[in-house]
């Protein structure tokens, strides 16, 4: 019988070296570089920064730049965490998005570090799940440590896509 868990851990092994690939090859300078006129990036405001958010998504999707996507990855997880770990969801407003790239390569390690220990503990891969999805449609915690997978794979796949075409812009 396979055992999840460990197909899950892997996942993310492989997801997360992915996403170390292009983290390896970012520079500040990135994290800002507006791909499009219709684009969502992140503001820095008193006190820090501020993500550019619509609690509905805009016709057509703003395409985001790589410090809005990293903003993002921290969010999702930090509140797919707590969902696992059963604490309190942060709100939206309470993610502090730090701003370089040092700072965030170190900050979603953490969280990366926080995740998979939560993981390799967690006996609740059975329980049901009502995050990321509505709690009637029957999903488990299972789903949801999946999700987080293939979440980041996405967001990993986007930043990829942002360096290569401002690489080839230059």
């Amino acid at each position: 019988m396979t055992d999840v868990k460990q197909v899950l851990q892997q996942q993310l092994a492989t997801t997360w070296a992915l996403f170390d690939y292009h983290v390896q090859r970012w520079h500040d300078d990135d994290l800002f570089w507006e791909p499009a006129p219709s684009h969502w990036t992140m503001h820095q405001v008193e006190g820090g920064w501020a993500p550019d958010f619509a609690d509905v998504e805009p016709t057509p999707v703003p395409a985001p730049t790589i410090a809005w996507l990293t903003w993002h990855i921290g969010w999702w997880w930090s509140t797919a965490l707590a969902h696992l770990k059963q604490t309190d969801v942060p709100a939206r407003e309470d993610i502090a998005w730090p701003g370089t790239c040092a700072s965030i390569t170190e900050w979603l390690g953490e969280i990366h570090e926080a995740w998979r220990t939560a993981l390799s503990a967690t006996d609740r891969l059975d329980d049901p799940s009502a995050f990321p999805w509505p709690e009637e449609a029957g999903r488990t915690v299972a789903d949801m440590c999946a999700w987080v997978n293939v979440e980041l794979t996405k967001n990993a796949a986007e930043i990829g896509q942002l360096l290569i075409l401002r690489r080839a812009r230059h």
